[in-house]
């Protein structure tokens, strides 16, 4: 059975930091691509960044610059470290893991960004 899990999600202050951990089982981790995804109250979920298997990223311009995405396939995990936050960061913030027609979501992690 395959699981996945988001943690470290929480209240920051605007310009502050904080780092999204997705950790997965039941799959073998290495031969997946991975995103981050985010859903704001009254909006649709946006991509926020991806990184490969083979560790190729990609970032909405929203985040580029802020956001580091970041995978350690020897424990099975995926990063976000977002720097310099700002009030529109403010989401649910999920993990999703995919390859073919395989796609695996976590359950979220509520990122508020306010002083």
């Amino acid at each position: 059975q395959v699981q996945v899990v988001e943690s470290g999600g929480g209240l920051v202050q605007p310009g502050g930091s904080m780092r999204l951990s997705c950790a997965a089982s039941g799959i073998a981790f290495r031969f997946f691509d991975m995103g981050w995804f985010r859903q704001a109250p009254g909006k649709e979920r946006e991509l926020v960044a991806t990184i490969s298997r083979r560790g190729n990223t990609n970032y909405v311009d929203s985040v580029k610059g802020r956001f580091t995405i970041a995978r350690e396939n020897a424990k099975n995990t995926m990063f976000l470290q977002m720097n310099s936050v700002k009030p529109e960061d403010t989401a649910i913030y999920y993990c999703k893991i995919f390859r073919e027609q395989l796609n695996y979501w976590g359950q979220g992690t509520q990122v508020t960004v306010s002083s």
